[in-house]
């Protein structure tokens, strides 16, 4: 990947637009908010150790999708004279992501009370698995972790066996580095209007709690069973599940309301006075059965063209080759290439602002003396920080 000024030249946009938040550079959900709130505008400059192999990245940037879009210094945050430089550029940030182990900032001397005392309008964003305090909080962990301990991972899963494990996407990005980027912007939301800054405390447990207040609402109303695959939504019923197709692929049928089933059942063929009653559990081994045998007779191409569109609730299963060229992701533009690589698009969309992908992923200290020009250091403080142990790739 080349690094001269061409690649960080285009202008952002975004909602976001005009704010500048610091990254402590990490991996997992950090990286992940980091994106989000870049993609739609934010200026985040990354801090990053001087190796990358430090921090598990890839040799190639170009495949480290979730840090697209930032420009990066590099730092030795255990020099003291390089956290008085940090600090001084934290005055200039309106935010900040961090997500190391409860008190290691406040070692390195860039704990919140530091920081705050420089910058009080500052929002500063702390990501953690187990939470800032608690009996877990200063032990190793990983998404799996988080996700157990919440009701979570064991809801996931067929009956009979273990539980499945959903990717990272539970604990990591949807329950982690969302709300952390949901908590960033609310937050300065309301600094906007107060003029103070706070901290924010995203704990993965709390987020992959928080997403699932539905099933615990069923649950306590006697509307969930805790167990596997025996409800409504977790490949219990018949008519929300996924089906094996006569080309060994997979199609999904989500169709849950009476008039998507009837709809379903009339499309493929099956009288639907014998299931009059789709939510009488009875009736599902049955009905499973013979959607098992229905769906494993023609491929999923030829059910994608027997009920793709309709409101049967019907979608073929893809795999990541396959759906940045399905014919509705092209439609949408859901997926765009930088660098060469094909990625997800930034999301939510705007219609007045909308959000982009500035560039790939920065080389270590990649773009950076620009980004402290753009903060409106002038060169002479940008020479003395190079003094004390900021680096950046010359450009």
């Amino acid at each position: 990947m080349t690094t001269g000024k061409k690649k960080f030249a285009a202008k952002r946009s975004g909602p976001l637009k005009g704010l500048r938040i610091i990254e402590i550079g990490g991996i997992g959900p950090a990286p992940f908010c980091g994106m989000m709130l870049s993609d739609l505008g934010a200026d985040v400059l990354r801090i990053d150790r001087h190796q990358a192999s430090d921090l598990g990245l890839p040799l190639d940037p170009r495949f480290d999708v979730t840090s697209r879009g930032r420009r990066s210094v590099t730092a030795n945050l255990k020099d003291s004279e390089t956290v008085k430089t940090v600090l001084t550029i934290a005055e200039k940030a309106d935010a900040l992501i961090e997500g190391f182990r409860p008190g290691v900032m406040e070692r390195l001397g860039l704990g919140p009370d530091d920081m705050l005392k420089r910058n009080p309008r500052l929002v500063f964003g702390r990501i953690t698995g187990w939470g800032q305090h608690g009996p877990l909080a200063h032990a190793a962990g990983h998404d799996i972790n988080y996700i157990a301990l919440t009701g979570a991972l064991h809801a996931i899963g067929r009956a009979g066996t273990p539980p499945a494990i959903p990717l990272n996407l539970i604990g990591d990005y949807a329950g982690g580095a969302a709300y952390l980027a949901f908590g960033i912007v609310s937050a300065l939301l309301e600094a906007s209007r107060s003029g103070q800054g706070q901290v924010i405390d995203a704990a993965m447990t709390d987020g992959a709690s928080s997403l699932m207040s539905m099933v615990y609402g069923r649950y306590a109303g006697n509307e969930w069973t805790d167990q596997r695959a025996s409800n409504e939504l977790d490949g219990g019923a018949p008519w929300y599940d996924i089906y094996e197709t006569a080309d060994n692929k997979y199609v999904a049928i989500g169709a849950i309301e009476p008039k998507f089933f009837r709809e379903l059942l009339q499309r493929v063929g099956i009288d639907s006075a014998n299931w009059s009653a789709p939510h009488d559990r009875a009736c599902w081994p049955a009905l499973r059965e013979e959607l098992t045998k229905l769906f494993k007779a023609r491929t999923q191409t030829q059910w994608a063209e027997l009920l793709e569109g309709t409101d049967a609730c019907f979608a073929p299963v893809l795999g990541i080759e396959e759906a940045p060229h399905h014919a509705h992701n092209v439609a949408r533009e859901a997926f765009v290439e930088i660098d060469g690589v094909s990625q997800p698009a930034p999301a939510p969309r705007f219609s007045r602002t909308p959000g982009s992908v500035m560039h790939g992923a920065p080389e270590l200290g990649g773009g950076g003396g620009d980004a402290l020009a753009d903060w409106g250091f002038t060169q002479g403080q940008i020479n003395h920080f190079r003094k004390k142990g900021l680096y950046w790739l010359d450009e």
